[in-house]
């Protein structure tokens, strides 16, 4: 047997508002086939507080239901809050304790800041925004991880090599989550002990702007607009059809810099990088800075006034109209169609 069906990997589960991130599992998936069937896999959760307690728990147990063979907990005062060095930190304490070749992080802003130190630390190799794994089913030949390049324009394979320790970090919405074990094979949960670094950066507070709404990176369904939605309160028909979708709201830059939107919306090669499984672009003309965020998307919907946007080029439907009158009409025939008994 090679030594790829033998890897420990070890995955940062990272939760939000006290529950476990999508991506969270979609690392826990991909530390699955990267482990092979004769590897294991870990988890490490960190958090604190008393109010943390309890969601760090459930969070422990959906993993060790999915394939996580331990779930190491940190639960120390120190992490209520994200601070990069201490929770660093918690990862390598989970790191000695576990020994792992391969360590998985979301590619979330939390797992773009603790990557790049953990491999550091590791003296590891480091491959970032991975969105597709090869592993052969005999496992004899090391994985190949598929990262963009360019902003799209271009995809790079790397290969693991044995013995070799790494450190990835996976792009939202692009691998499948780790699905249930069986009943009675679920893992265990232990508790970690845990040093906190004397020095680090301590966040005071968190300013939620866009607070109650889906979040971007990991929406199926994303709703953007750009300059067409021509005001702050044109956006409010794109609300309404990602309220029906049980989507996201996006913009483009151009939308932000015009003040229609605030920039935690905006999509784009200087914004948020998304694959949505459907993405409606409503009045946006389709430059290249923004089709290098969504690009990737599975369906994309274009609705413009110019037939000859950009947008059209890349989009898998076109609709040429005034988006204040496509929009409501696709809302209502949704709205019917989900109020529609076995839809």
């Amino acid at each position: 047997m090679s030594d790829q069906s033998k890897r420990t990997a070890l995955v940062y589960a990272e939760c939000a508002e006290g529950k476990l991130r999508r991506v969270a599992l979609e690392a826990l998936g991909a530390a699955r086939r990267l482990a092979g069937d004769g590897g294991s896999v870990h988890a490490v959760l960190a958090g604190g507080g008393s109010a943390a307690s309890p969601a760090l728990a459930a969070a422990a147990a959906e993993l060790a239901a999915r394939g996580a063979g331990v779930v190491h907990v940190i639960d120390d005062p120190a992490l209520a809050g994200f601070a990069p060095e201490a929770y660093a930190a918690a990862i390598g304490a989970a790191v000695a304790a576990v020994q792992p070749s391969i360590i998985v992080l979301g590619h979330t802003a939390a797992g773009r800041e603790l990557a790049p130190r953990v491999a550091a630390a590791l003296k590891g190799g480091h491959i970032a925004d991975v969105t597709a794994i090869q592993v052969p089913e005999d496992g004899g030949a090391d994985a190949i991880l598929t990262r963009p390049l360019y902003a799209g324009k271009a995809f790079e394979q790397r290969r693991l090599l044995p013995g070799a320790s790494c450190v990835i970090t996976v792009r939202p919405n692009n691998l499948p989550v780790a699905e249930p074990v069986e009943a009675g094979s679920e893992g265990k949960v232990a508790a970690l002990a845990y040093a906190a670094p004397p020095l680090w950066t301590t966040v005071r507070d968190v300013v939620r702007k866009a607070s109650g709404r889906v979040d971007l990176a990991e929406a199926d369904i994303i709703v953007s607009g750009g300059r067409g939605v021509r005001s702050a309160d044109g956006f409010a028909p794109l609300e309404a059809l990602a309220k029906v979708l049980g989507g996201a709201v996006g913009a483009s830059r151009g939308a932000c810099d015009a003040g229609y939107c605030d920039y935690a919306l905006q999509i784009g090669q200087t914004g948020k990088t998304v694959t949505p499984k459907l993405y409606i672009a409503c009045g946006i003309s389709g430059a290249i800075q923004h089709l290098a965020g969504m690009s990737q998307s599975r369906v994309i919907v274009a609705i413009n006034k110019d037939p000859d946007a950009p947008i059209f080029g890349v989009a898998d439907y076109g609709i040429v109209g005034d988006l204040f009158e496509v929009v409501p009409l696709l809302t209502a025939e949704f709205e019917r169609i989900l109020a529609t008994p076995g839809s």
